[in-house]
């Protein structure tokens, strides 16, 4: 399925193979996601870097790593800022997750998703929980002015554990 067929407020469902992709994490380092192929991980769609709902949500991301990580899964943050921004946003919120650039070609993985806002030039505020085959196992839109916490990501984490 591709982004051209999803409808305007459609992203990827659970059972769907998860689009590889390569983004910078630095200006000079890319992370690809079928490297992280045979454990989970959670990628956190925002619009963003500074703004407040963002920044609320990226806090609440690294408060909970730990019970992410226990779940054995890989946190990154994408948004179609570059990589400089990323870099300085990182290190003033101590996060302790990557955050990739979607910046160039703008949004171009976030559309695979369905998870890209053209209208306004900014990724949609989307989260997607992707199993050790690298299949989506959950997914969720949230409003863009709404922070959808983590709690449904924890739950999908649970689940791919017990099956």
């Amino acid at each position: 399925m591709s982004a051209h067929t999803l409808g305007s407020d459609a992203i990827l469902s659970a059972g769907t193979l998860a689009p590889d992709f390569t983004l910078n994490a630095t200006p000079d380092q890319k992370l690809s996601l079928h490297e992280l192929r045979g454990k989970p991980v959670v990628l956190v769609f925002y619009p963003a870097d500074w703004s407040e709902v963002c920044s609320d949500e990226l806090a609440l991301f690294n408060q909970a790593l730990a019970l992410i990580l226990e779940g054995g899964a890989t946190t990154l943050g994408i948004s179609v800022d570059s990589a400089w921004c990323h870099q300085a946003f990182v290190a003033a919120h101590k996060l302790r997750f990557d955050l990739l650039s979607d910046f160039h070609p703008k949004g171009s993985v976030s559309s695979l998703y369905g998870a890209y806002d053209a209208e306004h030039g900014y990724c949609k505020r989307a989260l997607f929980v992707i199993d050790a085959q690298g299949r989506i196992a959950w997914s969720y839109l949230s409003p863009t002015a709404i922070n959808p916490g983590v709690d449904g990501v924890l739950d999908a984490l649970e689940s791919l554990k017990h099956s």
